[in-house]
């Protein structure tokens, strides 16, 4: 839920946790994790999909983003027969082998990762902060075809300076509000191996404004150019990534072998990107949701909508219309954040 009240933040030594004990593994028996990063491109969650159903992996959960035309996912798979993590070595090699093929179908040979592990401690979105964070996405940023006030309106406004007085970096920020964006922000700050030791948050009816007084884990201030500039770039994208571009789609069916595969797979039929995606099942039930655009990112026309819906069964997929854009009525220009940016959502991927 968004914030709407003024909050204080203070840190104690003893409540950070290191970069290093938050991404510690622990044993499960009851699913396989896979994580995936590679350049992002229309229909690879599609092929993913199609490539663990063939080896008979059932997808539980996962979470899917992009970002700078980078994709990142947590996928929790079990064993169709039994129901159970996925153990036998061979199996396992099989199945990195085969979904690193797919993520090095467009040459993507140096970036390409795949790998296998028990589910950990760490929150699912925060493990795709970390992942993306390693895979840089920061630094890919091409605004080149952004007009002037796009820019001015999508994009968060990023102080960092120095509290010399009290021997800080004072961090500020101004960006719309939406759901978990104190999350972001703080996760990679941690992630960074920065400590907060004082911060502000506070939220008018769309704005969020963020001020945190921080120091590297050795106790020292940022101290350069270069740093400041690193700080303002992985703080934009932490936002960014969970703006959420395209159609919200929500699935809600009865759960079966190969559900996510031929639900992906009529999205790629008909000419959609799915630019995010969560992908849940409880119950014997399944509750996908997943954002699309049409290939060259513009707003979906509702008769491919209408189309799709009639595939998968009427009932079976609920469309979530823009409140800005009627149902019937496409705007001439492209919506390139769901809900403004940044803000109101949740980002991903062409997966």
């Amino acid at each position: 839920m968004p914030l709407n009240y003024l909050q204080r933040l203070e840190s104690d030594d003893d409540l950070v946790p290191s970069f290093k004990g938050v991404v510690g593994l622990m044993p499960s028996e009851e699913h396989t994790c896979i994580e995936l990063t590679g350049t992002d491109r229309p229909g690879l969650l599609s092929e993913v999909c199609a490539v663990l159903a063939d080896l008979h992996c059932n997808v539980v959960n996962a979470e899917i983003w992009t970002h700078n035309a980078r994709a990142a996912a947590v996928v929790h798979v079990t064993d169709y027969t039994t129901g159970c993590a996925i153990e036998d070595p061979k199996r396992l090699t099989t199945i990195k082998e085969l979904l690193r093929n797919v993520l090095k179908g467009n040459n993507d040979l140096n970036t390409a990762k795949m790998t296998l592990s028990p589910p950990g401690v760490t929150h699912r979105e925060r493990r795709l902060h970390q992942i993306m964070f390693a895979d840089r996405d920061y630094e890919k940023v091409d605004r080149s075809e952004e007009s002037e006030v796009d820019t001015k309106s999508s994009r968060p406004h990023i102080i960092v300076a120095d509290c010399i007085e009290k021997d800080y970096t004072v961090i500020t920020m101004r960006s719309k509000d939406r759901p978990k964006l104190l999350f972001d922000i703080v996760c990679t700050l941690t992630d960074m191996q920065y400590v907060v030791f004082h911060g502000v948050v506070h939220t008018g009816r769309m704005e969020a404004y963020q001020e945190y007084y921080i120091r590297h884990v050795d106790g020292v201030p940022i101290s350069s150019e270069a740093e400041r500039e690193r700080v303002m770039q992985c703080l934009e994208a932490a936002i960014e990534r969970r703006g959420s571009e395209g159609l919200e789609l929500e699935l809600r069916a009865e759960d079966r072998v190969g559900l996510l595969s031929d639900i992906t797979r009529v999205f790629r039929e008909n000419s959609l990107c799915i630019k995010r995606a969560e992908i849940s099942t409880k119950g014997g039930k399944a509750r996908d949701t997943f954002y699309v655009t049409d290939v060259t990112g513009s707003p979906v026309d509702p008769k491919t909508v209408d189309s799709i819906c009639r595939q998968i069964g009427q009932g079976v997929l609920h469309v979530k219309w823009n409140s800005t854009s009627p149902p019937k009525t496409q705007p001439e220009k492209t919506i390139s954040f769901f809900w403004g940016s940044f803000f109101k959502a949740r980002a991903f991927a062409h997966f």
